[in-house]
């Protein structure tokens, strides 16, 4: 596998803790180095969302971490005769504090880490700044470390910009807020890509903020490859670039709506829209009472094996998962004497030595395998409570016939709004009703927003769509050559999205559920000529720009794709799909500006909604179980 982002952002955080030093070729998360001393971590709240995937608290001390704290703590005390490692992003109050802890001397030294390039202004403010607090002996050394993202699995991350779709959608930003949003999303892609040490071809659609981050992304890229010592020259810290570069693909959300507002009724999907999966953890009630918090990550099998499957036949795999552990135990028990039918602990283990051996040495593995059903029994458990109580398994197959067929019967459509389910259930049914046909009965559309007023329901969400649905038509007539303003992309961009997602959804979501990135990426990939996807520009940063670019368009074998404005796990479920399913598979890592729930993007809607002056009364927030 080449472009194992986890592993490689694991790799450079194990090397940062360990003072920078070249890693051993063998060396992991969980094997320290020989030589390895005790240091204190310093990280700030978005570097601990970094780490936290990634790096546990038995892990950190094998890597000689004995304390570790938040830079924001205000009571640190001197720790004399040890160093520090800071692990933080490259900001004015940041930096403050670095100046502040080396004049008051509270560790030995300071090996200064940031998420992102370092500024040559800010580095000779901290210069500065050290230097009258007279501290300059105490820094060691300084690194860019490129790791401004977030690596949930193997081949999925995000930036932590959970409301960008706001920031770039809002009417009262301008230029200056816009190329700031720009400005971040290039930097963590930069971050990325210098991660997996590769160089990717660019490919966008033409006309929006995608295009204006591919392009801005390409000078940054050709820019950075001028330079003597770049990360992705051969033998560099992050290796050899890949033989076969990847194409990166470029969206943004208005490329499909209706995958970030519809529920889902496969388990990953249900787990995070539901329970409030978070940074890979989640927490639910547990047996006995109070919250019980779970690790969901690819350490975990069943959840690796099953995220993607329908929650009844998850239902019915922690059942057959139940019955093998207990087949298993009553076989070890019956060839060791054990009695039968006792749990496997290890107090019954008679019998002779061959199969008392084998008994012990299956031991650890049966307890996982147990922790691990009892774990996902629990979680399921708690989904069914809440399927039950909110008819989730209702609305997933409503929303999804609803965009399939492009309609639904008015008495139907009423029983679902007056029926079960929270008032951010109902909002974005209506939402999905609302985008799933362009010739809707106007009368039926204010019967919906009465139907959500009465059971009071704020509607800026929902008027929010169904004013920019209006717009449609007029934008789309609209000279896209006399709009000079970047923000007069939004409105006019959203007009024609919208059209398209409600006009080809048919094919987009009938058979195998296939989306507008998927069927995108897909035709990328292949690299042949097609009409959905000729007019997207094409970047190669190794390139001379006015060389032809005609025989990077494809085949590729791997793909980064990135959404902008908010992703999900139906998009990188669906993209994961796709890729097993070519001969041979092909690679596919999915990223996005921040994974965010239906009710989530939704409560994003409504905000625009409010900030044009439509709807009322605060949104419903989303139904989720709170996070530890």
């Amino acid at each position: 596998m080449t472009l194992n982002l986890r592993q490689k952002q694991t790799d450079q955080i194990i090397r940062m803790l360990n003072l920078n030093q070249p890693l051993p070729t063998s060396s992991s998360v969980q094997s320290p180095l020989s030589n390895s001393i005790y240091k204190i971590l310093i990280y700030d709240k978005h570097c601990q969302s970094i780490l936290s995937p990634l790096i546990r608290v038995p892990d950190l001390r094998l890597h000689g971490v004995t304390l570790f704290f938040l830079i924001e703590k205000p009571d640190r005390r001197p720790i004399l005769d040890v160093p520090a490692v800071y692990f933080i992003q490259p900001t004015e109050p940041n930096i403050r504090r670095i100046v502040k802890d080396a004049g008051n001397g509270l560790y030995e030294k300071f090996h200064v880490n940031f998420s992102s390039s370092v500024s040559r202004g800010q580095l000779e403010e901290m210069a500065a700044g050290v230097v009258r607090a007279e501290a300059t002996e105490r820094i060691g050394k300084v690194y860019d470390q490129y790791l401004e993202f977030v690596t949930l699995e193997d081949g999925l991350f995000e930036l932590g910009d959970k409301d960008c779709f706001v920031r770039m959608n809002d009417p009262g930003n301008g230029d200056r807020e816009i190329e700031g949003i720009v400005d971040r999303v290039v930097e963590g892609l930069f971050c990325v890509v210098a991660t997996l040490g590769v160089v990717p071809v660019i490919r966008a659609p033409r006309g929006g903020m995608a295009e204006m981050v591919a392009e801005r992304l390409d000078q940054r890229l050709r820019d950075h490859l001028l330079a003597k010592n770049n990360l992705f020259s051969e033998g560099g810290s992050f290796g050899v670039a890949s033989f076969q570069r990847p194409v990166l693909c470029v969206f943004d959300r208005s490329l499909e709506l209706s995958v970030a507002i519809q529920h889902d009724f496969r388990y990953k999907m249900l787990v995070h829209d539901v329970l409030g999966l978070n940074l890979n953890r989640v927490s639910v009630q547990g047996e006995k009472g109070g919250n019980r918090s779970y690790e969901l990550d690819g350490a975990d099998p069943f959840w690796v094996a099953n995220g993607g499957l329908e929650f009844p036949d998850v239902a019915v795999d922690i059942e057959t998962q139940l019955n093998k552990y207990k087949r298993d135990v009553e076989e070890v028990n019956r060839k060791t004497g054990g009695t039968s039918g006792a749990e496997f602990d290890g107090t019954e283990l008679i019998g002779n030595t061959k199969n008392l051996m084998n008994a012990v040495n299956s031991l650890p593995e049966m307890t996982e395998r147990k922790l691990v059903i009892d774990k996902h029994t629990n979680i399921a458990t708690v989904l069914l409570g809440k399927i039950k109580e909110r008819s989730l398994d209702s609305f997933a197959k409503k929303e999804y016939d609803m965009m399939v067929r492009g309609s639904i019967d008015r008495a139907e459509l009423m029983a679902v709004l007056k029926g079960k389910g929270t008032s951010m259930d109902k909002l974005r049914f209506a939402i999905m009703y609302l985008i799933s046909s362009e010739n809707l009965p106007q009368s039926e559309v204010e019967l919906v927003e009465a139907t959500l007023r009465e059971a009071e329901v704020d509607t800026s969400a929902f008027q929010y769509v169904k004013k920019i649905k209006s717009l449609n038509v007029s934008f789309a007539a609209t000279n896209s050559a006399n709009i000079s303003n970047l923000k007069d992309w939004g409105l006019k961009l959203y007009g024609t999205s919208l059209s398209a997602v409600t006009a080809g959804v048919k094919n987009l979501l009938s058979g195998d559920r296939q989306l507008a990135v998927t069927r995108m990426v897909e035709l990328l990939m292949e690299g042949k000529p097609n009409p959905e996807i000729d007019s997207y520009v094409l970047f190669d940063p190794r390139a001379p720009k006015s060389s032809s670019s005609t025989h990077l368009r494809g085949p590729f074998k791997e793909a980064i794709v990135f959404m902008i404005g908010g992703g999900n796990y139906v998009e990188h479920e669906s993209l994961l799909e796709i890729a097993r399913r070519q001969q041979p598979a092909k690679q596919i890592i999915y990223g996005t500006t921040g994974i965010l729930t239906g009710g989530e993007f939704v409560q994003q809607l409504a905000v625009l909604g409010q900030k044009m002056g439509l709807g009322g009364s605060p949104v419903p927030p989303p139904a989720a179980a709170s996070l530890t």
